[in-house]
């Protein structure tokens, strides 16, 4: 929460916390497939209508906030050192906002219940896939250390290889692993030096 962010957009967002939670609830106890709309907004005692003032679409309470750090991650991306070379930069960001990533991400259960459904598994992948192009566009921009864009796809595509396989082995170790050391070792093993 910011601190100019006023107590409407606080209210909204906790409204948000809690459909989404409650959602991911009933997808678990019935299926992605066996939940509708109606039923989410009937256990959170609104209307449909309500449910659509809060999310786009039944996918949208499963995914949350994850477009918003997106594009705080492009600005931090905008506003670091013009003379550090572009791999550094988003290594330094996705590491500053990893635990900010990571609470944007679905939980365990989430994931699991994604990976279940080809409907959330396909919108995982737009997610990503647009966090990437924002993300490539913040290295391309970037005053003083912008990239071509062939090299900010790569740059972004490599971070987000990374970002992957620690999830993927998080998630191999029943959440016990330490994500953040997870990070840094692929990012370890994909920089320049191999370090």
């Amino acid at each position: 929460m910011s601190v100019g962010e006023g107590l409407r957009e606080r209210t909204r967002r906790a409204v948000r916390a809690e459909l989404s939670a409650l959602a991911v609830e009933l997808f678990l106890e019935r299926g992605y497939e066996g939940t509708t709309v109606e039923d989410i907004a009937a256990a959170a005692g609104m209307s449909r209508r309500s449910f659509f003032r809060y999310f786009p679409s039944k996918e949208d309470v499963v995914f949350g906030e994850a477009g918003d750090v997106a594009e705080r991650i492009a600005a931090a991306i905008r506003g670091r050192p013009r003379d550090e070379a572009a791999w550094e930069c988003l290594c330094a960001v996705l590491r500053e906002w990893q635990d900010a990533i990571h609470a944007a991400q679905p939980d365990l259960r989430t994931l699991q219940l994604i990976e279940e459904a080809p409907a959330l598994r396909a919108r995982l992948h737009a997610e990503r896939d647009r966090m990437r192009e924002l993300i490539s566009a913040a290295l391309r921009d970037r005053p003083g250390g912008g990239v071509d864009a062939f090299t900010a796809d790569l740059l972004t595509g490599a971070a987000g290889a990374a970002l992957d396989a620690a999830d993927r082995e998080w998630l191999r170790s029943g959440g016990a692993a330490d994500r953040a050391a997870l990070l840094d070792r692929a990012f370890g093993v994909l920089s320049p030096s191999g370090e």
